[in-house]
C-alpha cells in the first residue's frame, strides 16, 4: 500500500496542507502510529486542527488573484516538503518511511505540475478560474479522504 504514500504526494501537490491535514487526523486517531517517531507531532492533541485550519485558509487564499502561481520556488518548495512528510508518515505505519518520503515527493511534483496543468486546461473550458479551482479542491479533498479510508 506504498502507493498511498505517492498518492498523498500528489494530494500535497494540489494543496499542499490538505495532504499533512489527513495525516495528522489519521495520526491522531493512531491510524497512522507515528509515537516515537520525528512525526509524532502530527498525532499531537492540537495539530490536526491547526493543520487542518491552515488547509481551510489554503482553500480560501488559492482563490484569490494575487496567489503567486504554485510552481513558483517557495509554493512548489512548500508543496514538495509537505509530499515528503505525508508520505514518510505513511512509510512509517507501512515500515518504509524513506520509501513513503520518496514517494510522498515524486507525488508532489506530479500533483503540482499535473494540477497546474489540469487547472488551466479546466479554466480554459469554463472560461474562468473559479469554477477549476473548485473542481481542484475538490479532488484533493476526495484524494485525501480516500488515502485514509485505505490506510
Amino acid at each position: 500500500m506504498l502507493v498511498l504514500a505517492l498518492v498523498i504526494g500528489i494530494v500535497a501537490g494540489l494543496r499542499a496542507m490538505m495532504a499533512p491535514a489527513a495525516i495528522a487526523w489519521a495520526a491522531s486517531t493512531e491510524l497512522v502510529p507515528l509515537q516515537g517517531t520525528w512525526l509524532a507531532f502530527l498525532g499531537w492533541r492540537f495539530t490536526p486542527w491547526v493543520i487542518s485550519f491552515l488547509a481551510a485558509a489554503e482553500l480560501v487564499t488559492d482563490q484569490l488573484p494575487s496567489t503567486p502561481s504554485r510552481t513558483v520556488p517557495a509554493q512548489f518548495g512548500a508543496r514538495i516538503v509537505t509530499g515528503g512528510i505525508s508520505g514518510a508518515a505513511i512509510g512509517y505505519a507501512l515500515g518504509a518511511p524513506l520509501f513513503g518520503l520518496v514517494l510522498g515527493v515524486i507525488g508532489a511534483v506530479l500533483g503540482t505540475l499535473g494540477g497546474a496543468r489540469l487547472r488551466a486546461r479546466l479554466a480554459a473550458s469554463f472560461g474562468s478560474d473559479r469554477p477549476a479551482a473548485l473542481v481542484e479542491d475538490a479532488l484533493a479533498i476526495g484524494l485525501a479522504v480516500l488515502v485514509v479510508a485505505l490506510l
